[in-house]
């Protein structure tokens, strides 16, 4: 399998990883385009991809290509490799906010085989999830080798496109949420006398092993808190503080607002 990335960030190189790591394909399989020489440089020497020169031959090496690049660089993107796009190959968008009907436009109505996708971050250490919502192009082997490739890096959805914008701030940007909650509990933490690394191991661990019952009990996070708050306990007295402060409310309106600027962009 023959894959292109065009723009070789954070979350392209953590596709590239993932997929040598699992073996899905080599190193030489793999070809990459950056207008960034100092990035384009990094994927080459941490997984030995091949660079080439332009956007336009990272389309013609490869059957599915990533368009890597940031939202605001995407319409120049598109239109430079329109006249190299044909059905045989899929275009893999992994761009908040900006839609499939958006993307056929500028690729000038053409009937093209296109994804979709919202992946997060998490995908960097195995654990992501990418929610995917293909084009009526995609053909079922198409959308095999796509789910395939993303999966490489954690798991995989398939969702309708009006579901995206959620995805986007309830996975998306959600591990910002996270990063803060985890870094909220660490300064506790320290004010209490916890070394600052002891502090955030406690705090990390915390999260990942909550995260966890949660998917494996595959029981409702109300009766996993329910089972932490003991009558007259210290987790009901720090639940209740939280409840007062507006934890739930704040978390609901900053997802909100995350959905409604996804929408926008």
């Amino acid at each position: 399998m023959k894959i292109g990335f065009i723009g070789c960030g954070n979350m392209a190189q953590a596709m590239m990883g993932g997929m040598i790591r699992n073996k899905l394909c080599a190193p030489g399989d793999i070809t990459v385009h950056d207008i960034s020489p100092t990035a384009e440089e990094r994927a080459r020497t941490d997984f030995g991809v091949s660079a080439v020169e332009t956007n336009a031959e990272v389309l013609q090496n490869c059957q599915l290509v990533v368009l890597a690049v940031k939202p605001r660089f995407y319409e120049e993107v598109l239109r430079e490799i329109a006249p190299e796009v044909q059905e045989d190959k899929v275009i893999l968008s992994i761009a908040p906010g900006k839609s499939l009907a958006w993307i056929e436009e500028i690729f000038g109505g053409q009937k093209l085989p296109i994804i979709r996708t919202m992946p997060n971050t998490p995908a960097m250490v195995g654990e992501g999830i990418t929610a995917v919502c293909p084009n009526e192009q995609v053909c079922p082997e198409m959308l095999d080798m796509a789910l395939e490739v993303l999966g490489c890096c954690g798991k995989t959805e398939v969702v309708p496109e009006y579901l995206l914008d959620a995805v986007v701030a309830v996975s998306g940007s959600a591990p910002a949420y996270v990063f803060l909650f985890i870094e909220a509990m660490a300064d506790a933490a320290v004010a209490e006398g916890m070394p600052r690394n002891q502090a955030y191991s406690f705090a990390a661990q915390a999260v990942l092993g909550s995260a966890k019952m949660v998917l494996d009990t595959g029981k409702h996070p109300g009766e996993l808190k329910d089972m932490v708050c003991s009558p007259g306990g210290t987790t009901i007295e720090a639940v209740q503080v939280l409840e007062e402060t507006g934890f739930r409310s704040s978390v609901m309106q900053a997802m909100r607002a995350c959905a409604e600027k996804s929408r926008s962009i």
